[in-house]
């Protein structure tokens, strides 16, 4: 008996895993025809469209998958979608970004509320929020790529503008018009990054702890789970203990 409950809770685990790898997957897609919708079909032509690819290379999504998000955008099978950007407040008073892609506007701003108020949020007007955080360019490498001394050289000479970097990875930020071009320079000297994206970079943080750090992550889940839903961000400060607690 002992066994299968064991089974059974493996089981679940790897369901939700996969559930979860689904739903990045599907994301990425959105953004690949998206990016495709935008400019020219071609990655060489197209750096945002690039930049997707390589975002869905970093998560091992398969090259037929990419492709077919391309081919959507090519058959217009998303003419009707829309980027849409939501600010709100959580626990705290800590502000947060959601980036929508949707084809429904009313259901997507339903949906986005309504996790806001049932997690302890509340929705703000555009604007309300976005000024506590900059809008940039992240590039990530894994720590082994090299040396702390070393990326950041690159990073300079690639014209980017900060680096951090701890025992897993170099995050370096450029301005998010020049990206594509940080990119190419880095890879030149570091190779493939593992990820890239344009971000929102918090300016400042809002330290958060106890009942309202967990009703935070409750509330940042719930908007990610929301199928609309590409990106949430928010400007939370927490430490490593919290973190660990909520996680386990």
């Amino acid at each position: 008996m002992a066994g299968h409950s064991k089974f059974k809770n493996i089981q679940h685990r790897k369901g939700r895993q996969d559930k979860a790898r689904s739903k990045v997957f599907s994301k990425l897609s959105r953004d690949i025809t998206l990016a495709a919708k935008q400019g020219l079909p071609d990655p060489a032509a197209n750096s945002r469209l690039r930049l997707a690819i390589i975002a869905a290379k970093a998560e091992s999504m398969p090259k037929e998958n990419i492709d077919r998000a391309i081919k959507k955008a090519i058959s217009g099978e998303t003419d009707n979608m829309e980027e849409i950007r939501y600010e709100g407040f959580g626990p705290g008073g800590v502000g947060l970004i959601v980036e929508v892609l949707t084809d429904n506007r009313n259901r997507a701003a339903a949906n986005v509320r309504t996790a806001f108020g049932k997690n302890g949020g509340a929705m703000g007007e555009t604007g309300s929020v976005a000024f506590m955080f900059e809008r940039v360019g992240q590039i990530v490498y894994p720590a082994k790529t090299a040396s702390e001394d070393a990326a950041m050289e690159a990073a300079i000479e690639a014209g980017a503008d900060d680096v951090e970097s701890d025992e897993e990875t170099h995050t370096i930020y450029s301005a998010f018009e020049d990206l594509s071009a940080v990119v190419d320079a880095l890879e030149a000297k570091l190779g493939p990054p593992k990820s890239t994206a344009i971000i929102w970079r918090p300016k400042t943080t809002t330290p958060i702890a106890g009942d309202q750090a967990g009703t935070l992550m409750k509330l940042i889940d719930a908007l990610d789970d929301e199928d609309d839903v590409q990106t949430v961000y928010a400007n939370f400060e927490m430490s490593d203990e919290e973190f660990g607690r909520l996680a386990g």
